[in-house]
């Protein structure tokens, strides 16, 4: 039988430096690629532990100057984006290099557009909005969780409507990512919980989206059972550099996942608390996720009792539909274990808030690629059940 016409796109970056020690080859890596005078973009955070001092040093090591900006926040805005593009200007910087997890990422993504492509950076949400490509980049992970250091999404807060803008295109993807463990080992215990449901997130909805395909479907099985095996190890001690080590290359399989797979009605969800409430992205995903996968689960119970198979379940002599159930609770269970709020209740979110969550998440790009459709009482129905 001929197959139907079906294109897939696979995106990652250029080149992936993966494992223990991999953050040394930093200086070489970005005057390889051309850079002279680096921004390193982080929070303030990693800047007051030291850590961004670090990464200068790699950098000036190879001859190649650095400058830092901090002001990356969670759930970056257009307002950070607006400081880092000054600062990049001011400094006469040719290469970007993000520090951080999924915040200095996309922050840094929103820099790079700015600086090449002018304007600011409401100009360009959406699809495929602007035509430069950014400067060089490499993001430098520090969590392991958001997977942005391999993706083409940025999300960021326009302050103004609070609302999330993503900024898809292939021309943010990073030039270089690196992912080396040991700059994980200092994140706490429940920073470690929350981005590494984050990753879970990511690999689940990735393998029940509409352009799932059999290369992202392996990367996302693969991600969900070093996640389940994983995290609760890296949660219990920080400093299981093997656990790390697990979780960082479950993270990389899950971001490269979904970032050609796509996501579906958890992150449409879990973005609105985000924009609109600062609420941590990884914690909202985390609570929502078994609420969307039970939503989800008549549209495609084969892949959810997949998804249980890959949590450890004992599926064995189990129908599909039993078996998907099984493996929702396996996810509820994990969640439990690390440490997660029970609901967006425990995390300030109010039953009054939801129609206008629900107002927001129906008009999320996340949407489009969910395997069953969604109607606005959908979501106001689903905020309720994860209060």
């Amino acid at each position: 039988m001929a197959l139907a016409e079906q294109v897939f796109n696979f995106l990652i970056p250029s080149v992936s430096k993966l494992g223990v020690g991999a953050v040394k080859q930093l200086g070489a890596t970005a005057k390889f690629i051309g850079g002279k005078k680096a921004l390193i973009v982080t929070d303030k955070g990693l800047f007051d532990l030291g850590v961004a001092n670090q990464i200068v040093e790699l950098l000036n090591a190879d001859g190649v100057q650095a400058v830092v900006f901090s002001g990356a926040e969670p759930n970056p805005t257009d307002l950070n984006i607006r400081a880092g593009a000054q600062a990049y200007k001011e400094n006469g910087c040719d290469i970007l290099v993000s520090l951080g997890g999924g915040s200095s990422h996309d922050c840094t993504k929103g820099i790079g557009i700015v600086v090449n492509n002018g304007g600011d950076i409401r100009d360009y949400a959406g699809i495929d909005t602007f035509s430069n490509p950014l400067p060089p980049f490499i993001a430098v992970n520090t969590t392991a969780g958001t997977g942005s250091e391999v993706t083409s999404f940025a999300v960021i807060t326009n302050t103004e409507t609070h609302v999330k803008m993503i900024i898809a295109s292939a021309r943010i993807t990073a030039t270089v990512a690196i992912n080396d463990p040991v700059m994980m080992v200092g994140l706490p215990a429940h920073l470690t919980a929350a981005t590494g449901m984050d990753a879970l997130t990511h690999a689940i909805e990735a393998y029940v989206a509409v352009l799932a395909n059999p290369v992202t479907d392996s990367l996302a099985i693969g991600a969900i059972k070093l996640i389940a095996e994983w995290l609760p190890q890296a949660v219990g001690n920080g400093a299981n550099l093997e656990a790390r080590d697990k979780m960082a290359y479950a993270e990389y399989l899950a971001g490269a996942a979904f970032n050609n797979a796509g996501v579906g009605i958890v992150h449409a969800m879990a973005h609105q608390p985000g924009a609109l409430f600062n609420k941590p992205h990884g914690v909202c995903n985390a609570i929502i996720l078994p609420h969307g996968c039970t939503f989800n689960l008549i549209a495609c119970p084969q892949k959810y009792a997949d998804i249980a198979a890959a949590m450890g379940v004992n599926i064995a002599g189990l129908t599909a539909m039993e078996a998907a159930e099984k493996g929702i609770e396996a996810i509820r269970k994990l969640s439990r274990d690390v440490g997660i709020p029970a609901g967006l209740g425990a995390i300030g979110v109010k039953e009054s808030d939801i129609p206008l969550l629900a107002d927001n998440a129906i008009k999320d790009l996340c949407c489009f690629f969910n395997p069953r459709q969604i109607t606005l009482d959908d979501l106001k129905y689903l905020y309720a059940e994860a209060m």
